[in-house]
């Protein structure tokens, strides 16, 4: 197979702030079209979590969403800090930050790009279990968060009914079922 990909020839920075970096690029596809402006936002990774209590709850946050304008029901997760040495350590500190759980065991699910056509980043998904309230909740100043246990078969039930906004999370949800049922949890 022949390769599709496109080469860089220019790239201009054009927004940079801790939130949100945009750029416009000049490629080149291999038939030697120019492709010019294509713009990428680039993020750092993000991280999220099927997080399971060591009573068997799955905990489930809400929290208000700007971008749709929604208080929206949401597996815990956030953005990898440029201090986070991997994806597991994010992983634990988001989960200690927005929860105040610690867990015994976290398993990796893999990875996902959110956006590819348009972003630079991916999202590493999780599956804690053996969760323990450690600690009380560390927010960030613009974060309200409210914590929700659920029995895994409510949470399928809103999967079924589409009750769950945020596709990078029911993705995680989708692979940590297929990981409890191969661990026969489920």
């Amino acid at each position: 197979m022949s390769s599709l990909d496109w080469k860089l020839l220019e790239s201009e920075y054009l927004f940079k702030d801790n939130w949100l970096t945009a750029r416009k690029d000049k490629c080149i596809t291999p038939q030697g079209k120019i492709v010019t402006p294509y713009y990428v936002l680039e993020y750092n990774d993000w991280v999220n979590c099927v997080a399971i209590a060591e009573d068997g709850r799955v905990i489930m946050v809400r929290q208000y969403r700007h971008g749709i304008g929604k208080t929206i029901l949401e597996i815990p997760g956030g953005s990898m800090d440029n201090t986070d040495p991997d994806p597991e350590f994010a992983m634990r500190r988001e989960l200690l930050e927005e929860t105040g759980y610690a867990f015994e065991k976290l398993i990796p699910l893999g990875a996902v790009a959110p956006n590819p056509a348009s972003s630079n980043n991916l999202t590493h998904m999780f599956l804690a279990t053996g969760g323990k309230k450690v600690q009380e909740q560390h927010l960030d100043d613009n974060e309200e968060i409210e914590i929700v246990m659920m029995e895994m078969e409510d949470v399928e039930e809103l999967l079924k009914e589409n009750k769950l906004l945020q596709s990078l999370h029911v993705t995680c949800l989708f692979y940590a079922l297929l990981k409890l049922k191969e661990l026969q949890i489920l």
